[in-house]
């Protein structure tokens, strides 16, 4: 199993649980698996939703910056690998 850096981390709004990430490396689509790491940070989990200007959308292009539900709390800078079965 391997990872592909896929973006970072610009915000984090903790009362939804939701991440903000920037998207560098795509695409990054609904079903895929995820694994955000920092500093303090080891998050794995499945994209459930992506929400693009508060539209739910399929998939995440290089380039844009989406909204996704994320499980734990993840600190700006943080960096989005796509695990790669």
């Amino acid at each position: 199993m391997g990872e592909q850096v896929v973006g970072k981390v610009t915000d984090y709004f903790g009362k939804i649980g939701v991440a903000g990430i920037e998207v560098t490396a795509g695409p990054l689509s609904v079903g895929d698996t995820i694994r955000i790491k920092g500093h303090t940070t080891d998050v794995t989990q499945a994209v459930e939703s992506i929400q693009l200007e508060h539209l739910e959308v399929p998939r995440a292009d290089t380039g844009q910056t989406v909204g996704i539900r994320v499980k734990d709390r993840v600190r700006k800078g943080d960096s989005v690998f796509k695990v790669i079965p």
